[in-house]
């Protein structure tokens, strides 16, 4: 038990510390379960390329109370596949990588879609 006296200016410790040896700083655990074999996680994302990517927060509207809901924070995707061409909206939350949004697309992205700095716009001559 570590109990320190403080009389005005001098803080010194009680006469029970003192006599107590000092703890040991060299504190080493074995672990109980050896994580040896890799395990091969699948996540459906390996045919498809990704097209843009940023971080964002999702809200979800709750019609019931008239309010929005934060479902999650973490980066949102645009995912391309491969074989057929289609493109979905994936969002994985953080820490735990669980889904909270996948939505695909009804319509093709056009060619000349430009992703930058969390703006999407189409040919920049029409916004001149």
């Amino acid at each position: 038990m570590l109990r320190v006296v403080h009389s005005g200016a001098n803080t010194r410790l009680s006469d029970e510390q003192e006599d107590a040896p000092p703890e040991s700083e060299d504190v080493h655990f074995e672990p109980v379960i050896h994580l040896t074999e890799k395990v091969e996680v699948k996540t459906n994302e390996e045919l498809e390329e990704q097209l843009f990517k940023m971080r964002a927060k999702l809200f979800k509207f709750v019609r019931e109370s008239s309010e929005w809901k934060e479902r999650g924070t973490g980066d949102v995707r645009l995912l391309k596949h491969r074989e057929n061409g289609k493109t979905r909206l994936v969002m994985r939350r953080d820490k735990t990588l669980k889904v909270c949004a996948n939505h695909y697309s009804a319509y093709p992205l056009p060619p000349d879609l430009c992703l930058s700095g969390g703006y999407a716009y189409g040919d920049q001559s029409s916004l001149r």
